[in-house]
């Protein structure tokens, strides 16, 4: 590919090569069976999930439907990643195609923002729960979930797109061995022979922006919900109200604690191996995504009535 004078893409690589744990090769071995696992324990999960909330009338809440949605992230996150990562540990296939890169890194980096904008919607609504109950059923309707999902899709689709395209523009003039597992933004722009400093600050304001934001909602939802909680004086009436968020609460704990310690690995980069960012931001798309179901099933009895019956009827 070449460039011509109205800027268009310009590179001389057709593929790049995912070069994964290049320092410690030895990972790949003893990560393939627990990675596989976790990534079928993900799917099926998130799989009797969907289905259990599509079958159950019961579950035909609006809080359920906004959990179909974190589910439905995650299997999307699970399928852009972890399949091809289990295709380099077993069968040496480093090679993906040049857009093929380009479109994964638009996914990861559009979908975990979706991810993030859905717990914030999800703190909203449990918000809503404890401190206005009666007010509840008139604001977190269907129709709210709807413009929820539309604007969770809207934010995050247009604020990341240029991530893609900036990189993609970029000149790539003969290197093409990506020392990572995946198509990570600043990984493949810095193969490139071009300055990659616009890339990287877009890539930090949109995250920072995005996904602080997010959370300074998060936090600020979930401080009003302990200060309603402790003026509570009904006998059980914290214990119920924290149940309630128990399990929301939790999944936002695995979310951000390993985004925390991927960020803390990158500050303290020369401390660490650089195959240990490498194997967290791979852990990333798949320890929440099979988590996440198995906490609001067994936390939730709705939901574990709901899978029971639907467990019932199949056996039967």
């Amino acid at each position: 590919m070449t460039t011509n004078q109205n800027g268009n893409i310009s590179t001389d690589v057709s593929d790049f090569l995912l070069n994964c744990f290049a320092r410690s090769p030895s990972w790949q071995l003893s990560i393939s069976l627990p990675l596989s696992l976790l990534f079928l324990l993900a799917m099926g999960a998130n799989g009797i999930l969907l289905i259990t909330i599509r079958l159950e009338a019961s579950l035909h809440e609006p809080m359920y439907y906004l959990l179909s949605i974190l589910s439905l992230l995650d299997i999307v996150l699970c399928l852009t990643v972890i399949p091809k990562v289990l295709a380099i540990f077993w069968f040496d296939l480093k090679s993906i195609g040049f857009y093929a890169c380009f479109l994964q890194m638009y996914i990861m980096n559009c979908f975990h923002a979706m991810e993030s904008c859905t717990f914030m919607v999800m703190a909203y609504d449990r918000y809503v729960a404890i401190c206005h109950p009666l007010r509840y059923p008139s604001i977190i309707t269907d129709q709210f979930v709807a413009k929820a999902a539309i604007f969770i899709l809207a934010r995050n689709i247009i604020s990341t797109v240029p991530i893609p395209i900036l990189s993609s523009r970029l000149h790539y003039c003969g290197r093409n061995v990506i020392e990572n597992c995946i198509c990570a933004n600043m990984s493949v722009s810095r193969l490139s022979c071009d300055d990659v400093t616009i890339n990287g600050l877009y890539q930090f304001a949109v995250g920072w922006t995005l996904l602080g934001s997010d959370l300074i909602l998060i936090f600020l939802s979930y401080s009003l919900i302990l200060q309603a909680v402790l003026r509570l004086k009904a006998e059980g009436a914290m214990a119920k109200a924290l149940s309630t968020c128990g399990s929301h609460f939790i999944l936002i704990l695995f979310f951000s604690t390993i985004l925390l310690v991927f960020v803390l690995t990158h500050v303290v980069k020369k401390k660490v191996s650089p195959d240990v960012p490498v194997l967290l931001n791979v852990l990333h798309h798949v320890i929440p995504a099979a988590l996440n179901p198995i906490v609001y099933g067994v936390r939730t009895q709705e939901i574990k009535q709901g899978i029971g019956r639907l467990l019932d009827r199949a056996w039967y």
